[in-house]
Order: C-alpha cells, then structure tokens, then sequence
C-alpha cells in the first residue's frame, strides 16, 4: 500500500485547475479519513503560449500541497517529464496527462491500493457526444483502436500497451531509466519506455483505472500531429523496430522492393487523402494509408540520398 506519492502533470495550453482540484480533493478526503497520506501535486507547463490559460492555471497554486510551475521554453514531452520525475518529494510518481478527466472517486485510491511492485498502468476511456463528434478523426480512431482495452486485454501485451497518459511508478526506476529526450515532436515517447522496461525486466502492472478522454482537437490539428509524429517515428525507426506497426509495413514493402512506388503513390494521393482525413467525414482506412505513404516517402528519400556515397 503506498503511503506517499508525488502526482505529476506536463501541461502546454490546456487548462488544468478542474483536474487538479479533483484530485486534490481526493487526496484530502483520504487523509481525512485517517490514511496516513503523504502527496503533492505538480504541474509543469511546457511553454505555454497562451497567457490567459497561464493565469487561469495560477489558481492551481492556491490548493493544498499544489504547484504550478511554468517554464518560458518548450523542451518536449519526453524532457519535462524527466523534469518532474527529478523535482518529484516521494517514493512513487504518478503521471497524468492534463487533457484527461477523472470520472471515479475512487481513482487515486486505486493506485494507492494496486498490488504493482514498480510500476502501474490505469488505461482510458474514450467518451463523448458519438453524434457530434461523428466527423472528428481523433475521435474515430481511438475508438476504432485497442486504447478502450480492458487491463485484461492489456496483460497479454504489457509492454506494447503501456502508455504515459496514467501511470505510476517507483521514483529511483523513473530515475534510474529517464525518457529519451530525442523524442522532441510528438507521439513515440510511450513505446520508446515501454521498450526500455522491458529491457530492464522492470514489471509493468495493468489495472483498470482508467482516465477519460473527452477533448478531441480539430481533424487539421490533428493531422499536423500526426505527421510530426510519422518524422519522429522515421527518426527512431531502428530503436522502434518490432515495436511499430508502421515500421513493420514499411519494411515488409521494403524486402518486396515496393518502396519507391509506395513513395510515388503517397506524393500522387497525399493531397486528396488529406483533403479527406480533414474534411467532416474522414476515413480511420485513409488515415492509416496516409502514415504509410508518409513513412514510406521519408525512407525512399533518405535511400536516394545514400545511394552516391555508397557507390563511391
């Protein structure tokens, strides 16, 4: 049973007052009912640029056993993470994303009381007006994919369903296994420490506890996203290899010598694909096509490039 915890929260220009205070609240309530409870809550903005979110983020400060850092410069999801786990008072961490909500009272307490020696995984949930967000891309993926999945599905994958939205674990294994910081762009930090666990036989316990996500950004943010994250997965391709399902396409295509054409056809369709990934009824089949093409497109370039000096 853990006594002390120390919850952490990266933030870039979403408001997080709501989450904060209901997880403080909790926390309070427990100790109020005689748990000997030892936490602090911190939130470490990741250079916001908007100044109205920072003022109404400030109010975290005004809460019991609250802070809420702001950081002028944009270091990465993977650095501020880093960041906190090293400004972190407690034996545990437990790592929220700030765009989630909580929707059980109870949620703290899980993780107190989970039977995982080194580190938990709570899950989400994806929830919402299905009518209204019908035409969102984000929301069409999530639930088309296994992120809903029960931790008994999660168990037979540990380590390839592990994700950092919510998560505890020991501070000295944080500490002693730090985040890559190359993860710069967005998307891949998860499988990178899930692969690095896995690595250092350090165990990874499912729970179902899981965090709900209710904010989908607009299909054009979305897509902005994602092909950071598509660049970001060619630059680690040799780390994530094995661990990426886009990885493992690209290369299947690659022994089947179709790349250059995969290459060809992405520059072809790129536009219309995007047209329809950002129009109001985007296809999840298109999505996946375009993340290929676009991976592909990168791997055909970077082996064009090589080909001079590796005939000389």
């Amino acid at each position: 049973m853990i006594s002390e915890i120390s919850i952490l929260m990266p933030c870039r220009d979403n408001e997080c007052y709501d989450l904060v205070a209901d997880i403080s609240a909790q926390a309070e309530s427990l100790i109020r009912s005689g748990r000997p409870l030892r936490y602090e809550i911190i939130v470490a903005d990741d250079g916001s640029t908007s100044q109205a979110v920072i003022s109404r983020n400030r109010r975290i400060d005004a809460l019991p056993e609250c802070t809420y850092i702001v950081r002028g410069r944009n270091v990465g999801r993977a650095a501020i993470r880093n960041f906190l786990a090293r400004t972190a008072s407690y034996g545990w961490l437990l790592f929220m994303d700030s765009d989630l909500k909580v929707r059980s009272g109870s949620f703290l307490k899980n993780y107190l009381d989970a039977d995982a020696p080194e580190t938990a995984y709570g899950g989400y949930t994806i929830s919402g007006d299905a009518d209204k967000l019908r035409g969102n891309l984000r929301y069409r993926y999530e639930t088309r994919y296994s992120r809903n999945a029960s931790a008994e599905e999660r168990r037979k994958r540990p380590y390839d369903m592990f994700h950092m939205s919510n998560f505890a674990i020991r501070r000295d294994i944080m500490l002693a296994h730090p985040l890559d910081e190359r993860v710069t762009r967005y998307g891949h930090e998860d499988l990178l420490f899930g692969k690095t666990l896995k690595k250092a036989g350090v165990s990874v316990t499912h729970i179902d506890n899981p965090l709900s996500f209710e904010d989908f950004e607009t299909n054009a943010s979305f897509m902005a996203k994602t092909e950071e994250s598509v660049i970001m997965l060619h630059e680690l391709r040799d780390e994530l290899r094995g661990y990426s399902a886009v990885i493992a396409a690209a290369d299947k295509l690659g022994r089947m010598r179709l790349m250059p054409l995969a290459a060809t056809l992405f520059r072809i369709l790129a536009k219309p694909i995007k047209n329809n990934l950002t129009g109001n009824n985007p296809s999840v089949l298109l999505f996946n096509m375009y993340k290929l093409g676009m991976f592909c497109s990168l791997e055909n370039s970077k082996t064009r490039r090589q080909k001079p000096q590796n005939a000389s």
